[in-house]
């Protein structure tokens, strides 16, 4: 039964003064002694001919969206709001339409079972009657929760229901630039508002409803790394009567197609932009700009999106081509004893160059003349330690400006980093990450993968901007043991907890909910 409670509220004479010292009189109903006011009636009697809530109803339909979990606002907005919060009490009194007639003074909620579908809400309000009389009333209000689709999940439930298309590749045989970018996404939740993302051959596709989700999808990745974008639009309808037209939009984000540790052959012309570095250099790391060290003089240079897209090159060796070399001895070259480099740049601080003279691992025993090179290693490497590095005298590279280069500009070897045994690596990553979408790996991707987490555990400047969890699957050691040729390791306190509302770990990230891959449409670009 509905609880209501009536207080009669005392009434201020003209002079502002109270009125409790006037004369008791006698109520015009039940004759029992009250003190005068406007209606000369007791408070039982104003509760039987009086309901300052009539036109207010006591119970209400609240429309909810089950997919995206949104709560109808009238006329036509969807707003999110959780059981028993601001948002959806101001949801709940924006459906009473006689409140306008009362003053509410406090609205909360009562509590009710979660899947009852029914939320109960305690409305306190003022109404005044005939003479100036002020009633307080207390009543609650039932909610009653309605299923019903959104315009947005309805859109994403039929065939043609995106708008916008964003399409990121990196044509590459080098994919960790773009393990990277997808970290990005997922740490800083850039694809909140995608409606699908499906995978693709060299990339992903995202869908969306709105032209500024998708805009603002594409400076993200502008933001992020170095990227050039395309953009099409395709006419669907036109309304010659309104002069209405309805476009498809889509954008193509090209990443450029180098990463971390590939070789790369510089021009002439950007060599002298770049304070003449050597021909060769390594790429260092790849953010919004690329950067590049010279292995053999530890010089280092900043190549922004716009200098490189307007001479743009590729990676003469990617990691894939790595060849294991054992350090037989090693000479470090410290500040004071190097001489002056021919380049006008910048050198780095985080590097040392050394002396090496390296031998084959395959051939370690047979072949007795080690191959001697510089790099940049030298605060890494000691006698004994693997190290890859590309052979380029072995090495088929079909690059115009490679072959320019006369013999002594290239060295024999390019030492890239140092080497930690693979399987001692993975049974100590109690660590995973997630993703924004489940791929077809095949043998070169599963590789490059395993370089990109190689390159977390080794760079705490990469972990910054990642999500890294702990996984549940590996138990945590008992003991902790030392590192064998101290591998670089990830704390606990750098891992985060992994939140799973199953015990499957399909490691698909935060877009579990999202459309089926296969129902999405061509992209047409």
């Amino acid at each position: 039964m509905e609880h209501v409670n009536y207080t009669s509220i005392s009434q201020l004479g003209a002079d502002g003064n109270s009125s409790a010292n006037a004369a008791m009189i006698l109520c015009c109903e039940c004759g029992v002694a009250i003190q005068p006011n406007p209606a000369n009636m007791c408070v039982t009697c104003l509760r039987n001919h009086v309901d300052i809530t009539e036109n207010i109803p006591k119970q209400a339909v609240l429309h909810f969206c089950r997919n995206c979990e949104r709560y109808l606002q009238p006329p036509n907005e969807w707003v999110q709001a959780s059981l028993e919060s601001r948002e959806l009490l101001a949801v709940c009194l924006k459906k009473l339409k006689g409140l306008k007639e009362v003053k509410l003074v406090d609205a909360g909620f009562i509590w009710t079972e979660q899947h009852s579908k029914r939320i109960k809400v305690k409305l306190t309000v003022h109404g005044e009657i005939s003479g100036g009389t002020v009633l307080q009333q207390v009543f609650i209000v039932e909610f009653t929760v309605q299923n019903q689709m959104c315009t947005d999940c309805h859109r994403t439930e039929a065939k043609d229901f995106w708008r916008c298309l964003v399409q990121v590749r990196q044509r590459a045989e080098n994919k960790k630039t773009f393990y990277y970018l997808e970290q990005l996404i997922l740490k800083y939740k850039a694809h909140e508002n995608t409606l699908g993302i499906k995978p693709e051959h060299g990339g992903l596709d995202f869908y969306y409803v709105s032209e500024n989700h998708a805009r603002r999808m594409v400076d993200f990745l502008q933001t992020m790394v170095p990227a050039k974008v395309t953009t099409s639009k395709r006419l669907i309808s036109h309304d010659i009567h309104s002069n209405n037209y309805n476009y498809k939009y889509s954008w193509s984000v090209e990443i450029a197609p180098v990463s971390k540790d590939s070789a790369v052959c510089i021009s002439k012309k950007l060599r002298q932009q770049l304070g003449n570095i050597s021909p060769v250099c390594l790429v260092n790391r790849v953010s919004s700009n690329i950067h590049l060290i010279d292995p053999l003089t530890g010089q280092i240079a900043e190549l922004t999106t716009q200098v490189y897209f307007r001479a743009p090159f590729e990676a003469i060796c990617n990691p894939k081509q790595l060849v294991e070399y054992v350090v037989m001895d090693i000479d470090v070259i410290h500040e004071k004893d190097r001489k002056c480099y021919p380049g006008q740049g910048m050198l780095s601080n985080k590097h040392a160059l050394c002396d090496v003279w390296v031998v084959r691992t395959s051939e370690l025993g047979i072949n007795d003349n080690p191959i001697h090179t510089r790099s940049h290693l030298g605060h890494l490497l000691k006698v004994g330690d693997s190290v890859m590095g590309y052979n380029t005298g072995e090495a088929n590279i079909n690059d115009p400006e490679f072959d320019k280069l006369p013999s002594h500009l290239i060295p024999d070897v390019i030492l890239v980093r140092k080497h930690y045994d693979r399987q001692t690596r993975l049974s100590q990553r109690l660590w995973k990450i997630k993703h924004l979408a489940d791929e077809k790996t095949d043998e070169r991707s599963k590789y490059d993968y395993h370089e990109f987490l190689d390159d977390i555990e080794e760079n705490p400047d990469i972990r910054g901007h990642i999500n890294i969890y702990r996984d549940s699957k590996k138990p945590l050691p008992i003991e902790v043991q030392p590192s064998a040729g101290d591998v670089p390791q990830i704390t606990l306190a750098e891992m985060l907890e992994d939140m799973t509302l199953d015990c499957a770990d399909d490691e698909m990230g935060d877009l579990s909910e999202q459309p089926d891959a296969n129902e999405l449409p061509e992209p047409q670009l």
